[in-house]
């Protein structure tokens, strides 16, 4: 099977149904959505996380949002949302859903890379509280570039949200896999059509990208800690609830959060 293109980002309309099906849906999505939305309340003072306070709805933007899984429920709790994307199902997916949300009037959708934000939102546009990135920068060809681009549009004060698939966990799958020469060669890119993702990233990297930046780091997370190497799907699958309880308590606990199939951080713009 012919490895993805690596002549540019990877737009998914060809894979939105599997994505959905696959990426959110069933346990894989539950523990997923767990970590963030705990991420998201302990550190971010931000309805539906926090659901008492005094602070205003926030302005966020989900860049490379897709179907909007995430962001979706912060509009339905009455923010304003700006999501983007490549994929035009995507987006059609995300406003179906704010549609019977009665929310779509809180909610911009653009079709755009996040690298060309810049000609879809009016220049004089005010900065985001929150840009939200999750899963996207193992999915494009220059993921440092798309960090600055999304500082551009953080406000000082404003929250950063970024996921992203961790080099280090598909390594470990691999070995416990036996797949000996995949691991000794470095073949990590995803084949055509799957949705492993063509730039996986060391965490080092990316540390050493948001180090470099005005950003305090608030929480470093590991998404799917363990849930993933347990090769025995039935086993995987027997006891949902413990997982997501196991997974929840060992996501910031090292050795295991390093292990990770995604990395979750949450960081603040300084300046």
């Amino acid at each position: 099977m012919p490895r993805q293109p690596l002549t540019g980002d990877r737009n998914f309309d060809d894979l939105s149904e599997r994505f959905s099906r696959n990426v959110y849906g069933g346990l894989k999505g539950r523990i997923r959505l767990s970590v963030l939305r705990r991420d998201f309340g302990l550190h971010l003072p931000i309805p539906p996380f926090v659901p008492h306070t005094d602070q205003p709805p926030w302005r966020i933007l989900d860049a490379g949002g897709g179907q909007g899984q995430f962001s979706i429920p912060l509009a339905r709790a009455g923010h304003t949302l700006t999501l983007c994307d490549l994929s035009s199902k995507m987006l059609a997916q995300a406003a179906a859903e704010a549609g019977r949300q009665a929310i779509a009037d809180r909610v911009t959708f653009l079709q755009t890379p996040i690298q060309s934000l810049g000609e879809s939102l009016p220049a004089q546009e005010e900065a985001f509280d929150l840009v939200i990135c999750h899963a996207v920068l193992e999915w494009v060809l220059e993921p440092q570039t798309v960090l600055e681009h999304l500082l551009r549009w953080l406000k000082p004060g404003g929250y950063l949200s970024l996921s992203y698939y961790n080099l280090h966990g598909a390594i470990y799958k691999n070995l416990l896999r036996t797949n000996y020469r995949k691991v000794e060669q470095g073949d990590h890119g995803g084949f055509r059509g799957s949705l492993s993702p063509i730039n996986p990233l060391y965490p080092e990297t990316v540390d050493e990208w948001l180090a470099a930046l005005p950003l305090e780091r608030l929480s470093t997370s590991g998404i799917r800690v363990f849930h993933d190497y347990i090769l025995d799907r039935a086993e995987r699958e027997k006891d949902p609830d413990k997982v997501v309880a196991l997974e929840l308590a060992l996501s910031q606990r090292e050795p295991y959060r390093s292990l990770g199939r995604y990395m979750h951080v949450l960081l603040k713009k300084t300046l």
